[in-house]
């Protein structure tokens, strides 16, 4: 019966006829302070839901206030774990919500970040799989943000690290994966066949359409089921039309140059910035 209720909800998180996803994170402010882009939750989810985003990450704060009360539905992925960079270990993750009540926020499925590498590894192995005890308990779709971390895995594109941070996730009950890209479409190829789940790219640092695009198109390519970008999303000039242009690629198996079109026409046209 659970299982049934996982699969229900992972539909409201992902396309359903192409079985991709295109997430975008906002729980950048626990770890970041209030920076450009999430100043008004509302906002900002209106805006890349009406991009066509499928889903949101958002700690139990901005989810208490994010709520818009019109334009499209877009579904809720709670983050349960956190830290800050101000922190003496900025890589240490610790519980801050649980799975009964991202459910009682309505949530549609949760996410962990777990930091393979980092001096507090263990510690947050074992969260991720408590946590994926009680996913499967309550039918609750797993997200786990997985990246190599620390002083042993400095090299984060390496394909050895990465097959090797994905598949730990995937062992730890996750049905989503997200994880750097590892620079080619072989190599990222070598990471999505080791690993038994989805696995979907990380946006990465604030960079330019072009070289986000790229990426993305690249990902999918390999096998990738789409991305979870933050950054590159809401502190973009126009998160509306850059979504859009994203769910292309990703959705639509449009090209670069055919996404990089659609983006220019939709700016020379005017569209309505619903940031404005």
């Amino acid at each position: 019966m659970f299982e049934i209720g996982k699969e229900i909800r992972l539909e409201r998180i992902t396309n359903r006829k192409t079985k991709r996803t295109v997430i975008v994170p906002l729980d950048h402010s626990m770890a970041y302070g209030s920076i450009k882009g999430l100043e008004d939750i509302p906002k900002i989810v209106n805006a890349v839901a009406e991009g066509g985003a499928n889903a949101v990450v958002l700690h139990v704060g901005s989810a208490l206030n994010g709520l818009r009360g019109y334009g499209k539905d877009i579904g809720l992925i709670l983050h349960l774990n956190a830290g800050t960079n101000l922190a003496i270990d900025p890589e240490r993750r610790v519980m801050v919500n649980t799975v009964q009540h991202a459910l009682k926020l309505g949530a549609d499925a949760v996410s962990m970040q777990l930091n393979i590498g980092s001096k507090t590894e263990s510690e947050m192995l074992h969260d991720v799989a408590m946590v994926s005890l009680q996913c499967r308990e309550w039918g609750v779709p797993l997200l786990v943000m997985a990246y190599p971390k620390g002083e042993y895995t400095k090299d984060d594109k390496n394909v050895k690290i990465i097959k090797h941070v994905v598949r730990t996730a995937a062992e730890l009950g996750a049905d989503i994966v997200k994880t750097n890209y590892t620079g080619s479409i072989e190599s990222f190829k070598e990471v999505v066949e080791g690993c038994p789940v989805p696995v979907i790219v990380a946006g990465g640092s604030k960079a330019d359409e072009i070289q986000t695009l790229t990426m993305i198109e690249e990902s999918i390519k390999a096998g990738g089921a789409g991305v979870a970008m933050g950054r590159n999303s809401f502190q973009h000039e126009n998160p509306t039309a850059f979504v859009k242009a994203v769910c292309a690629v990703v959705h639509e198996n449009k090209t670069v140059d055919e996404a990089m079109k659609l983006l220019q026409a939709k700016k020379q046209a005017g569209i309505k910035n619903d940031m404005d």
